[in-house]
Parts: C-alpha cells; sequence; structure tokens
C-alpha cells in the first residue's frame, strides 16, 4: 500500500499550492484542495457571482459549501508519514519571471507555465499541466507552448470561448453572442473563418509587398531629393555668392571710372581756368600801368609831350570778354548717381520677387496622394484627342472626346504629326503639374496611353509604339489579359475587369498611376520615375475597340 501511495503522490498533492493537503475538501466536480487554498479562490470569485473549480473550470451557481473530507484526510495523513520514511526528491520548480507566462492555477507564487490548453484557456505550470493531463485521459485537448495571449480568445462580455465567426460583423463571436447581438447573421465557425479568408491572404501580401516596394523606393528617392536638395542649395548661394561678387566688383569699377571722369573734368577745367587767371593778371597789370602813365601825363605842363604821348596810352589794350555762366559743380552728376542708385533698387526689389517666387518652389516633401475619387477628381483634366496626330483607320466623334476602331479609312488630311503605321492616337492638351482624368473603354484591344510629343509616328514595330519605348508609358488591357509596359519592358498584371479607368499624374512627383473606378478606387499599376517633358496621354487601339474621355 506505501508503495501504490507513493506511486500516486500527485493524488495527495493541492493543485493550488502544490503541497500535501492540509484539511482536504472535496468540490462537487470531485477535485480535492486545501481548506484554506479552495477558501482564497472562492473569495476572489465573490464579486463575479461565478464560482469555478481552477482545474476543471467547472462552475457553479452558488458557491459551494466547504467540509472537510475526513476518509481523503486519513489517507493523507498515511501518505505523510509513508513520505517522511521514504525520501522523495523535491521537484523542481521555476518562478514565471518579467515577460514570462504565468500559470493560472498556480496561487500565490506563480510558476512559469510550459504549455497553454486551447480548450480549457488556461496556461499550465509543468505539474498542473500533468494534472490536467490526468483529468482528460481521453479527451484530446489542444494544446501550444505557453502564449499569453489566451485572453484574447475569450468573449470579454460573456466570458466564454470565441468560436465563430460573424461574416456579417466580421469578428469573432462566442456561442452565447451567436443566439444574442448577432442572431440571425451570417456566421460558420473560426476555422471556416480562418479558411475563407485565407484564400485572400496571398493578394493581401502582395498588396503589402507591392506597398512595401512603393515606399521603399519612395524612401530612396527622398533621401536623393534630400542630398539633391542640399547639393542645389550649395550650388545656388555659391553661384549666387559669385554673382553678387561679380555686381560688386562691377559696380566698383563703374564708382572708379565715375571718380575718374570727375577728376579728369576738374583736371582739365582748373589748368585752363589757371591760364585764364594768368591772362587776368597779367592784363590787370598792364592796365594799372597805363592808368598810372595817364596818371602822371594828366600833370605835365609841357604841351608837346602830352599831345604826342597821350594817343599811345590812352587806347585800351585789346582784351577777352570772359563770362562765368558755365556749370561750376557736379550737381548733375550726383544727380545722376543718385537716379542710378535709385534705379538699381527698384530693379532688385522686382527681380528679388522672382527669386523669392523661384526659392518657394523648391521643396522636397511633396503634397500627399490622393486616395478616394472626390479627391482625385479636384484634379480633374480635360483633353480632347488631337485630329493632327489620329491614325486614319480611327474615327473621331463626339467632339473630338471619342475614338473607335474602324475599318474604313478617314479623310484627314497630311500631317507631319499623324501616325501612320500603328492605330494610336495623342491628346492636343499636354500634362506638366497634378492631372487626372478617365475614360470609358470598350471592345478586346485597349491600350491607354502618357507619351512625350517627340513619340515617333511613323515605324511599324512595336517599339514605335507606346510604351516600347522610354518615351512613353502603357497600360494594355485585353478580354484575356493585362499588362504595363514601358522601354519595350512588359509587367503583367492580374486581370483588370473594370470598364472605368483613371489616369492620375503628378509631373513634378514623377508619379504616374492607373485605377479601376467603381465605387473604390482600386490601384491596378504604379510609376514612379523622372518626367523630362510635357506628358500627353494617348490610346492605342485594335479589333473595334473604343474609348471615351469622360
Amino acid at each position: 500500500m506505501a508503495e501504490s501511495m507513493t506511486s500516486n503522490q500527485d493524488l495527495f498533492m493541492c493543485p493550488i499550492c502544490l503541497d500535501i493537503l492540509r484539511d482536504p475538501v472535496t468540490i462537487p466536480c470531485g477535485h480535492n484542495y486545501c481548506m484554506d487554498c479552495i477558501k482564497g479562490c472562492l473569495d476572489q470569485e465573490d464579486q463575479k457571482g461565478v464560482y469555478s473549480c481552477p482545474q476543471c473550470r467547472h462552475t457553479f451557481t452558488t458557491r459551494p459549501v466547504l467540509y472537510k473530507n475526513n476518509v481523503f484526510a486519513e489517507l493523507v495523513e498515511q501518505y505523510r508519514k509513508t513520505r517522511s520514511q521514504a525520501v522523495v526528491p523535491a521537484p523542481v520548480v521555476s518562478v514565471a519571471g518579467p515577460g514570462e507566462v504565468e500559470c493560472d492555477i498556480c496561487t500565490g507564487r506563480k510558476l512559469r507555465a510550459v504549455k497553454s490548453c486551447l480548450d480549457c484557456l488556461l496556461s499550465y505550470c509543468e505539474t498542473h499541466y500533468k494534472a490536467h493531463n490526468d483529468l482528460n485521459p481521453g479527451r484530446k485537448h489542444k494544446v501550444v507552448d505557453a502564449t499569453g495571449q489566451l485572453q484574447e480568445r475569450i468573449c470579454t462580455q460573456h466570458e466564454k470561448p470565441l468560436e465563430i465567426f460573424c461574416r456579417t460583423d466580421q469578428t469573432c463571436v462566442c456561442f452565447l453572442c451567436m443566439v444574442d447581438d448577432h442572431k440571425g447573421h451570417d456566421t460558420v465557425s473560426a476555422s471556416a473563418g480562418r479558411k475563407e479568408k485565407q484564400t485572400h491572404l496571398g493578394g493581401t501580401q502582395r498588396k503589402f509587398q507591392q506597398r512595401i516596394q512603393e515606399r521603399e523606393k519612395a524612401l530612396q528617392e527622398l533621401r536623393k531629393a534630400v542630398e539633391t536638395l542640399k547639393s542645389s542649395a550649395q550650388t545656388a548661394v555659391e553661384d549666387s555668392d559669385r554673382i553678387f561678387t561679380e555686381m560688386i566688383r562691377s559696380i566698383e569699377r563703374r564708382h572708379s571710372e565715375v571718380k575718374e571722369l570727375i577728376r579728369a573734368k576738374e583736371k582739365t577745367e582748373v589748368s585752363r581756368a589757371e591760364g585764364l587767371l594768368k591772362q587776368l593778371e597779367q592784363e590787370i597789370a598792364e592796365l594799372k600801368r597805363r592808368d598810372a602813365e595817364l596818371e602822371q601825363l594828366s600833370h605835365t605842363e609841357d604841351h608837346i609831350h602830352y599831345l604826342k604821348t597821350y594817343k599811345s596810352v590812352s587806347d585800351l589794350p585789346e582784351s577777352k570778354d570772359f563770362k562765368s555762366n558755365q556749370a561750376l559743380s557736379f550737381e548733375a552728376v550726383n544727380e545722376s548717381v543718385s537716379t542710378l542708385k535709385g534705379q538699381l533698387e527698384d530693379f532688385y526689389k522686382d527681380e528679388f520677387i522672382k527669386i523669392s517666387s523661384a526659392v518657394n518652389e523648391v521643396q522636397v516633401i511633396l503634397p500627399s496622394e490622393p486616395t478616394t475619387r472626390g479627391e482625385f477628381l479636384q484634379y480633374s483634366c480635360h483633353f480632347t484627342l488631337d485630329p493632327n496626330t489620329v491614325h486614319r483607320y480611327l474615327q473621331l466623334s463626339e467632339g473630338n472626346r471619342r475614338v473607335e476602331k474602324g475599318n474604313i479609312l478617314q479623310s484627314y488630311p497630311d500631317h507631319p504629326e499623324r501616325f501612320n503605321t500603328l492605330y494610336e492616337v495623342l491628346c492636343r492638351e499636354g500634362v506638366s503639374a497634378r492631372c487626372y482624368w478617365e475614360i470609358e473603354r470598350s471592345g478586346e484591344w485597349v491600350n491607354i496611353a502618357v507619351s512625350y510629343k517627340s513619340i515617333s509616328r511613323k515605324g511599324h514595330s512595336a517599339e514605335h509604339g507606346f510604351g516600347g519605348n522610354d518615351q512613353s508609358w502603357r497600360l494594355r488591357l485585353t478580354s484575356s489579359s493585362s499588362s504595363f509596359w514601358h522601354n519595350n519592358e512588359e509587367t503583367k498584371l492580374p486581370l483588370v475587369s473594370s470598364s472605368r479607368i483613371g489616369v492620375y499624374v503628378d509631373h513634378r512627383a514623377g508619379t504616374l498611376a492607373f485605377y479601376g473606378v467603381s465605387d473604390t478606387m482600386t490601384l491596378l499599376h504604379r510609376v514612379q520615375t523622372t518626367f523630362t517633358h510635357t506628358l500627353y496621354p494617348g490610346f492605342w487601339l485594335d479589333h473595334s475597340s473604343s474609348v471615351k474621355l469622360l
């Protein structure tokens, strides 16, 4: 009997304190606990009003009355005595550390859980996991490595397992939710719901991967743009320094020239004036001499001498008429220089406004791309098909807003811009900013393109058509396939069923995107590049297909 007790020692251990039972009690579901251990658990559940067994989670509407199981107590006492005689190695326990999953059964010191049961929605340490398996010998419970996400599988309203998927509300519910708040909804089992979602996982992953690639490319381009901006800014600063330095030197040279001109004029006029001064001084001296002679002559008493001398001293010497009515200052020069200063300042103000405008146009982060049709329509542009470019087997109608591939040659006049070989046409208006337009397509073979105006019009090969070169981009839509072409390289796309296609271009950002238009905008393909010239919408048709600009 002692050997039997030793081999079944777990029967005498309390699942809560993991020690030998003290004052063992048996609750209605048949499990045994220490009187104090189970009492503590039931005290914690008084607030809920529902009581459960810590092991099997069986619930009781009323709190179980606890009585000591005297028969089992005697067996426990016998086991205790037998155990004291035999050396039983103490089990190795591991207390749950920070971030580790705790055992839901342990009370007091929580041991680290090793397994989680997806049926019981509980996590167990090694000891309680063994007890769990002993309690469910014939039932196959789904067990996984210990996880802290079990609470996500429990209904917060009814505290029951989430086993149903409501298609109507796209959420997981329990059985009570299904007959209550979700009554009459389209529901399936969680596994069936998972299987349905799994079928769409590949497509969703592809969208995520495409978005990741787009964002990584955008990240690289933004980094490149920042470096380009820094380099361009540095170049602009250096160029402006050089140009302003040259302007300052030029002004300084002009300043020196004006000063030299003034000094040269000053020297010339002063020299001329000094010559005139000398002449005036000489003339004054001569006049004074003759005046003195006349004064002396007036006092002579010799009449003959007076008469002979009078004529020679009384004639005035020849003299130049000196007038000082010329400009005697450089005030006019000052006025001219002041006028030049004012004109330069006015010119600088006007040019600085232009410079500021050019600087403000520089942006690294461009406005966000629209997502809804309403946002796209804010950039709506009006286009008409160009009769000078349309192939003669293409028929224009509805004010050059619709084109159809026919079998009758149209009588279009000769024009150097006309497509003569491939059934193509360009629009008259170009795109050099943000622009959005929609088309309605019909027929089996339609190509929607954007192109530089310089694209070839005469070649027969695909390289001369839209998407066959580096000057154009096209979305190819047929009844059996869809693809995107640029520089004669193909990118296969899922089959496009939408008859209405939206095209979005942000010329400055280098963005080209095609959308299927319905109640929502479905991205078909997106290109991120650099546009060097104005883009023109174009179409390439065949097999009696048609396109209408909306």
